[in-house]
């Protein structure tokens, strides 16, 4: 690693350019990028050993064709298209082939022509032409390294020798660009880092995060199952799985209602009208399942707002009962392509904890705190480190320039006054109003996007939504849409991995398995699942005619907090033999102290 080395600059705009390009513009105040794993850096790196695939592929497979060849969050991407079959087999030659270009460190150059000069010089290049398409602007870059062009917006490292420490991860299929009705193209996806160090710790990484995959585990615990007869993106939820999902919705539930939240509940189903006046029909129509009856278009709904508004307006309503906190298990319907779905973690069917708070303007910043409350506290049951974001205005949103404003500046004030540090998405917002993002980290150092916090001034508006100020005239609440865990599906997916699979004993499916030595312990064992079962505690009882060990093994590849083990001795004194997995120890106890044990370890989490 050559970490004193400039591969790129920041100009004052905050846009990343080459060193060609500020060497040509004499960017004098431009900030260096150097040579290291700063997220500009590895910008600049990924987005290079992008073309750096691209070009060990180009002469491996000649009639190679590429389409896009992004940054994204996991690493890089190329999209493209060759006569040959490419599988994950072809990633070790292809890696070989890019370790050889690196190695000749070319010059990676830039230069610029005329958009119908770039239509000629690719004019036998369908995919470069699809590219075309897509860009307004009249004169277009091409990057050269070596024999190997490529049309590009860059920036890009100025010598392949900063390409050294890459891994290639999988061979997926993509339409072109993102339309099922297209041609499907081959994309390879890799990630890359400034020295070798940071590789191996990210690609152990990837192979602790194989071993955790929610949709491994989830077969293996028989948590959850997905029917493609039945229709993808649907989950149902599994005996132990639905134990499990329940203890979070109860502790949940009691921290809602401790916090003055009301539950209720709206239908799944109304008329599209419904969803024309929230604006969700023009901006988030192709994304919503839609009917017909009775002559009339119907919408299963994405989203929970419209039913908590049509309550609300069910009655007049002072400021002194202001803030008025709605919360629902909101099941939502959502049109997501196939492509995208991903276990758990990316549905067509989730249930969101759902809350919408209607409140006075001056509320905004007590109501936005109390929620963060809320949130920390439940972050810090599961154990999860989090940040937070402000998304503001989208380029597809409802409502003028200014209630944005308002609120936008509402959710800073609340977080600046209160000592929260957090970052900014421009255009990251929901089309109807800005809001918080809450990103946790789990036990893998990954990011999750969960929770989320909206100020809402256009939907009041268009329902025409009251309250009865102090002064008797009627006014317009602040709605504020909130969710804690985002859904329950993708929080479990996240539960999952970031434990494991080893749930902590107050929402694990099953808390203690039994297992008898022979037959003639099974009522003892049965008698102790009586006693745990009265006190809300699940247990499962291994007497099948199989081996002792086979069934101990069974049973730790269950992941339950404790296993009991009961043979001639504990049914005389009335003990049990302990595996506790968290401890990863092994004791004897007496069986009311067991008992006991157990209460403790799932007795009601306040959150």
């Amino acid at each position: 690693m050559e970490p004193q080395e400039i591969i790129a600059y920041k100009d004052k705009e905050g846009r990343i350019i080459d060193t060609q390009t500020a060497a040509e513009t004499g960017c004098d105040d431009c900030t260096p990028i150097l040579y290291d794993n700063s997220p500009d850096a590895l910008e600049v790196i990924r987005h290079s050993t992008a073309h750096l695939m691209a070009q060990a592929i180009k002469e491996l497979y000649p009639d190679a064709q590429f389409f896009v060849g992004p940054v994204v969050d996991e690493g890089f991407y190329y999209d493209f298209k060759t006569s040959e079959k490419i599988g994950d087999a072809d990633l070790k030659k292809i890696e070989k082939r890019m370790q050889q270009l690196a190695k000749k460190k070319y010059d990676i150059t830039r230069y610029c022509i005329p958009k119908e000069e770039a239509k000629e010089k690719f004019a036998g290049d369908e995919l470069k032409q699809a590219v075309m398409e897509r860009i307004e602007d009249e004169r277009l870059c091409i990057y050269r390294q070596g024999d190997f062009e490529d049309l590009c917006r860059g920036p890009h490292v100025p010598n392949t020798k900063y390409l050294r420490n890459f891994k290639l991860t999988r061979v997926a299929g993509a339409y072109l660009g993102g339309d099922s009705d297209k041609e499907m193209l081959t994309r390879i996806y890799g990630v890359a880092f400034a020295d070798k160090e940071s590789l191996k710790a990210y690609l152990t990484m990837i192979e602790e995060a194989k071993k955790r995959d929610h949709r491994k585990i989830g077969t293996e615990l028989g948590l959850f199952m997905f029917d493609d007869e039945a229709g993808a993106g649907l989950p149902f939820w599994m005996p132990k799985g639905a134990r499990l999902r329940s203890r979070i919705e109860q502790l949940l539930w009691r921290a809602h209602r401790r916090r003055g939240y009301e539950p209720v509940r709206g239908p799944e189903l109304l008329k599209a009208d419904m969803w024309r006046i929230s604006g969700h029909y023009a901006c988030y129509g192709e994304n919503m399942y839609l009917t017909e009856i009775d002559g009339q278009e119907y919408g299963l709904k994405p989203m929970n707002c419209i039913g908590h508004i049509l309550i609300y307006k069910k009655e007049i309503h002072s400021y002194r009962v202001l803030p008025l906190k709605y919360f629902e298990y909101g099941v939502v319907h959502r049109h997501e392509q196939s492509g995208v779905l991903h276990g758990l973690l990316r549905v067509r069917e989730f249930t969101q904890d759902d809350a919408h708070i209607f409140c006075t303007p001056e509320q905004i910043k007590s109501v936005v705190i109390d929620v963060l409350e809320f949130v920390d506290s439940v972050m810090k049951l599961f154990g999860f480190e989090y940040e937070m974001e402000i998304s503001t205005k989208p380029e597809k949103a409802i409502g003028s320039d200014e209630i944005w404003e308002t609120a936008t500046k509402a959710l800073k004030e609340a977080l600046d006054e209160n000592g929260f540090s957090y970052g900014i998405d421009e255009g990251g917002g929901a089309f109807y109003g800005p809001k918080i993002d809450i990103k946790i980290t789990d036990a893998l150092r990954r990011k999750w996007q969960c929770g989320t916090i909206q100020v809402d001034f256009n939907l009041p508006e268009r329902f025409e939504m009251e309250y009865i100020d102090e002064d008797n005239e009627r006014k317009r609440p602040v709605m504020i849409h909130r969710a804690i865990l985002g859904s329950f599906e993708r929080f479990i997916a996240i539960l999952t991995e970031h434990y494991a699979g080893e749930f902590p004993a107050f929402i694990a499916p099953t808390q203690v398995i039994f297992v008898p030595i022979g037959q003639e312990h099974t009522a003892y064992a049965k008698e102790l699942a009586a006693r745990l079962a009265e006190e809300e505690i699940d247990s499962e009882i291994y007497d099948r005619n199989e081996s002792l060990a086979k069934r101990i093994r069974t049973a730790e590849k269950q992941k339950v907090p404790l296993i009991a083990v009961i043979g001639d001795e504990e049914v005389k004194n009335r003990k049990v033999a302990v595996r506790d997995r968290r401890k990863r120890e092994q004791y004897e106890m007496d069986a009311e102290a067991f008992i006991q044990l157990i209460k403790e370890q799932t007795s009601e989490v306040r959150i």
